[in-house]
């Protein structure tokens, strides 16, 4: 590896001990056997960094959710089943010890004092709902258009940001995969069989 790569992985391994606001330009060249020039040459700052750090934690993590690579059987494609195997993965990823699912939560907090980490992380984000999408909706992620990744991929980050905040805040009262889909089925047959809505 060269020292671009070592510093990423340095920087994973702090984010995971120190969190976002705790690990420092020296943490990480520890971490890494770099030097400190070599953050601004690589990555530009420390932040740009620590954010693609972040970034690739995450897609590594998501590989988790796919149902089908994991041998389970997912349902259909759009079915209660197959969202309530993914989520189950989700889910699953949650209870880990030290979960990266924490560290999501600061980020959160700090976004504001981040601005173009937030920004890196924005685009990063609708890039994970095209990936929902793609394992929920089972079509290839490039064929799930922006005004999807929007729209129906919006959705299911709004219920991981918020799952991922109630299993920071209480995981003995968050809610599990049966739980969610049982929740979705009520809304959809409320929205199919409730009054007219004027």
């Amino acid at each position: 590896m060269g020292h671009r790569e070592d510093l990423l992985e340095g920087a994973k391994r702090c984010l995971l001990q120190k969190g976002f606001a705790r690990t420092t330009a020296r943490d990480i060249v520890k971490e890494s056997g770099t030097n400190l020039a070599s953050i601004g040459y690589h990555y530009g700052s420390k932040d740009a960094l620590l954010a693609q750090a972040y970034v690739t934690l995450v897609e590594e993590l998501s590989d988790a959710f796919d149902a089908e690579a994991a041998g389970q059987a997912p349902g259909e494609p759009g079915s209660l089943e197959r969202f309530r195997a993914v989520w189950a993965n989700v889910v699953a990823t949650m209870r880990e010890p030290g979960s990266l699912w924490r560290l999501s939560m600061e980020i959160v907090v700090m976004g504001d004092q981040l601005p173009g980490v937030r920004d890196e992380l924005a685009r990063a984000q609708r890039e994970g709902a095209r990936g929902f999408v793609s394992l929920l909706m089972g079509v290839p992620e490039e064929k799930v258009t922006d005004a999807t990744a929007d729209t129906l991929g919006g959705f299911y980050t709004t219920l991981m940001l918020g799952l991922i905040a109630q299993w920071t805040f209480d995981p003995r009262t968050a809610p599990d995969a049966d739980a969610l889909t049982e929740g979705l089925r009520q809304v959809i047959e409320g929205v199919t069989d409730g009054p007219p809505v004027r």
